[in-house]
């Protein structure tokens, strides 16, 4: 959840690595008591994210700028269309604009390629759901985007969830029948009821163990359409069925269709591509 904590702290951070004595050039060549007009214009239809960090930064600037008319989170755009108006002593304004617009740009690239998979999948009852594949130090900012372009979040960090994934079960000497069975339900034992155990598969013979261990869900790994579809019918409705690895704008329609009710998808946040956006002068 994207906090006002996460938010003033997450903006002194980017401050100070790109401000950490001064705005040289605006301290030399612009006067203090210039004006400045500005409108955030998107140069690319989108889904915006960001408005609190784009309105932070330039508040901690300098307080006396105003930003008004932010878009909201969520609201989608079409090329040209303003998103906010600034308006402040010039020097803020002018200190301000990259942090505030790389915030922006980086998150509304997050919401709107997040849409594109929502989309795909309209229809199928699947969720889109993002994953730990973050950039470390920003990862509330990264799925509050997600969230803001219709897909919901994973874990948010190693500790709100059990993940036995392949290289755990390895390590437990537990791949499969009634040793990951017993492994599971000794996992179980030793955590309250409220706490999720899912359980990585990459192969059909596996879902039986997990099921007789009472598992909350089960991530199908680089399974076929057809396995997931077998998948699918052997949890039936015992856990929470889960499809990752593989998953483009091209695939995850027919991965949405064979009844799996969750697709995480890393390429949210790793391969997303800031969105074009720019503050001019007014």
């Amino acid at each position: 959840m994207l906090t006002p904590a996460i938010i003033t702290e997450t903006v002194q951070r980017a401050l100070a690595e790109d401000v950490p004595w001064g705005d040289l050039t605006v301290q030399l060549t612009i006067a203090e008591q210039a004006w400045l007009d500005t409108e955030l214009t998107a140069r690319e239809p989108g889904v915006f994210a960001g408005g609190p960090l784009v309105a932070e930064t330039f508040r901690q600037v300098d307080a006396r700028t105003e930003v008004s008319g932010l878009a909201a989170e969520g609201h989608r755009f079409e090329r040209g269309e303003v998103l906010g108006r600034i308006s402040g002593p010039a020097r803020g304004v002018l200190t301000a604009e990259r942090v505030a617009l790389n915030f922006a740009q980086r998150l509304s690239g997050i919401a709107t390629l997040t849409s594109k998979y929502v989309e795909a999948v309209a229809g199928n009852g699947a969720s889109i759901a993002d994953t730990r594949k973050t950039t470390p130090g920003i990862r509330a900012l990264e799925k509050h985007a997600v969230m803001a372009g219709g897909g919901k979040n994973h874990r948010f960090s190693l500790s709100d969830a059990i993940m036995l994934k392949d290289n755990h079960l390895v390590a437990l000497g537990a791949t499969e029948g009634p040793a990951l069975t017993r492994a599971i339900v000794q996992l179980k034992q030793r955590v309250g009821h409220t706490t999720a155990i899912i359980v990585e598969v990459d192969r059909l013979t596996q879902l039986g163990a997990v099921l007789d261990a009472g598992g909350t869900g089960v991530l199908l790994d680089n399974f076929s359409l057809d396995d997931l579809r077998e998948g699918v019918r052997l949890v039936a409705g015992r856990a929470v069925c889960e499809a990752s690895g593989g998953v483009n704008l091209d695939t995850v329609g027919a991965i949405a269709e064979t009844g799996v009710q969750v697709i995480s998808v890393g390429r949210l946040t790793h391969g997303a591509v800031a969105l074009d956006l720019g503050l001019d002068a007014a």
